[in-house]
């Protein structure tokens, strides 16, 4: 089986010797092996494991993403970051934990800025009812 995993600014993992991956989307962990069915799903922040043809375990570190099963034997992973390392105490203690404070800071950061223009739009609101409908532009009425 092969695996693809890529982020918009590169390709992370491109390895063709893949006997089984487990990855992780919002309703837990799943398995997939040499034959699977197509399948698409959005990737949590996570680890994804797989196993070469030889037995050795590798990691990855994503940051969310698309997950595609294409033909029971290509596996394509799109993600905003990414990080390989065979290390898996090391990706879950430290790399999930930066994109976790990454994902809640920039969650913070959308809904500030989405409350500002709501604001703003209250206040265009409330400046367009005080303004008389035959006002002209420069506040003088006809």
């Amino acid at each position: 089986m092969r695996l693809l995993v890529a982020t918009p600014l590169s390709i992370v993992l491109d390895r063709g010797d893949v006997a089984g991956i487990r990855a992780e989307d919002e309703t837990g962990a799943f398995g997939i092996l040499e034959g699977h069915a197509d399948f698409l799903t959005a990737l949590s922040i996570s680890v994804i494991t797989w196993r070469n043809h030889d037995g050795a375990l590798h990691h990855l570190a994503v940051s969310g993403g698309m997950l595609e099963v294409q033909d029971g034997h290509v596996v394509r992973v799109a993600t905003r970051e990414a990080v390989a390392d065979d290390d898996l105490e090391r990706l879950q203690s430290e790399v999930l934990s930066a994109f976790r404070r990454r994902s809640e800071v920039e969650r913070t950061a959308r809904t500030d800025a989405q409350r500002l223009y709501l604001a703003a739009l209250r206040q265009i609101q409330r400046l367009l009812r005080a303004t008389p409908a035959n006002a002209t532009p420069g506040g003088r009425a006809p």
